[in-house]
């Protein structure tokens, strides 16, 4: 495809009138100079969440839930709709789909309610809503200013397995259906307006690629049609050292690497999606980080591993409200499985590990979770190793709660001697204690465990050593 750009807007950049408003303009300029561009979305801010909890309702029982839930998105839409087109015939269009879209929400939770369950499969169906509603009214915002656009399901787009909320893409079956679909499109000098998060099993039944699945879904697209660039649009001044709520003086990384920028995403920062880093990778496509609200501001550039500078720590992140487990016993030593059955055992509680850490003298096994799934990871640990706490090859499973694992990132760490002791101290010299640590082979990063009120100021005293070599750098 010939130069060919894919723009992924979140949720906030399409949270108003206002704001899309913005985003039709930022699709006409990017047009003046990309041939073809693709723009993909998600919903509305707050609106899947809304979905998602009148579909809980209804499975509760609660009729007044459901009501309410299309009482607010209707609005919501609606509200936007009058405040967005200008042209009576796009407006009643627009409404259309919305009345259309809403309806089938009520449909499906009615169906929800008689079961009194919401499957995985009916939860695909009604949380990918508000990406279907949103296209058309940007789309429609894009004609009025005469720029060629229409909205395109990614159902239509791209394939995938039936793992309901977390689906994974057939990339040959996608790549045949993006070209077949949106290349016309695209030859025809229109903006195809995407879908986001969503996608659809062979049979048709829609799914979702899981939550703030649109960068994976911007993704997918650009690697089917071989694009020359993706920009994911924020609400943000690209990647920043930090989180600017913790720290104020948090600034944007001009450049970063794949590598770094997938480490800070598994490690909590919300930049983007860390299933959206690999297939751009590996196609070597250009990425950009935006800010929808200063499109004129600081922007980062990904780059491949290889272009970017040894600069030793670039940022630290932090994940909030986790709980360190560990599984402790003297009589673990020499016994083989252990590990391989604790991490089933997690699995199997549909939990994800977030960390892990064991000694040499394999007398314990140490890992994290989300707080909220620690006491069921507990009880199925329980369960699991009934016969080694009777015969004491375990002596306990112990937890503690109210921990945080902040993340200190930089592909350059591995040639830059001291890094450790220097985040080390930067602790210590605040009196903060590190519970527990973890550091990859890779040596792109090292999670360190401490306490959830020691968080922020562990990020802020970390984020500080970042910032005064920065500037011992440039003065040199």
């Amino acid at each position: 495809m010939m130069n060919t750009l894919v723009m992924k807007f979140g949720g906030t950049s399409v949270g108003s009138a206002e704001a899309i408003e913005r985003v039709a303009t930022q699709v006409q300029l990017a047009r003046e100079s990309w041939p073809q561009v693709v723009v993909v979305l998600s919903a509305m801010s707050g609106v899947t969440d809304s979905l998602l909890a009148g579909a809980n309702g209804a499975a509760a029982g609660d009729e007044n839930s459901l009501a309410e839930t299309v009482a607010v998105v209707s609005e919501k839409h609606l509200q936007t709709i009058e405040g967005l087109l200008h042209s009576e015939a796009e407006r009643e269009l627009t409404r259309e789909r919305v009345r259309t879209h809403v309806h089938e929400f009520s449909a499906l939770c009615h169906a929800v309610h008689v079961l009194g369950e919401a499957s995985p499969r009916a939860l695909d169906a009604i949380s990918s809503l508000g990406e279907r509603i949103v296209v058309h009214l940007v789309a429609a915002r894009l004609r009025e200013i005469d720029c060629a656009a229409g909205a395109v399901r990614a159902s239509e787009l791209v394939r995938t397995d039936a793992q309901f909320q977390a689906a994974n893409p057939d990339m040959e079956a996608t790549r045949v259906l993006t070209r077949d679909t949106l290349a016309p499109l695209l030859a025809d000098g229109v903006v195809p307006v995407v879908t986001g998060f969503m996608g659809a099993t062979e049979d048709g039944a829609i799914t979702t690629l899981g939550r703030g699945g649109s960068d994976y879904s911007a993704a997918i697209i650009a690697v089917a049609l071989d694009a020359d660039e993706v920009w994911i649009c924020t609400d943000v001044n690209g990647v920043m050292t930090t989180d600017p709520r913790i720290a104020a003086d948090a600034c944007t990384l001009r450049t970063i690497a794949y590598r770094e920028i997938a480490e800070l995403a598994s490690a909590g920062a919300k930049v983007v999606h860390p299933k959206a880093i690999s297939p751009i990778m590996e196609r070597g496509i250009r990425m950009w980080i935006r800010n929808t609200f200063n499109p004129d501001g600081p922007a980062t550039r990904v780059l491949a591993d290889g272009e970017t500078q040894n600069d030793g720590v670039r940022a630290v992140t932090v994940v909030k409200a986790q709980s360190l487990l560990a599984l402790e016993g003297r009589g673990m030593l020499g016994v083989q499985g252990i590990a391989a059955r604790t991490f089933a055992v997690v699995a199997r509680a549909d939990t994800s590990i977030t960390l892990i850490a064991q000694t040499s003298s394999e007398q314990s096994i140490c890992f994290a979770v989300p707080q909220v799934s620690a006491q069921r990871v507990i009880a199925e640990l329980e369960r699991e190793f009934k016969h080694e706490f009777e015969w004491r090859h375990i002596d306990r499973v112990c937890a503690q709660d109210d921990i945080v694992i902040v993340t200190v990132v930089g592909a350059g760490m591995r040639h830059t001697p001291g890094i450790a002791g220097k985040v080390f101290s930067a602790l210590g010299d605040r009196g903060l204690n590190v519970v527990a640590i973890a550091q990859g082979s890779s040596e792109c990063s090292i999670s360190l465990v401490v306490a959830a009120a020691d968080g922020d100021d562990s990020v802020r005293a970390i984020h500080d050593m970042i910032i005064t070599r920065g500037q011992q750098e440039v003065a040199q």
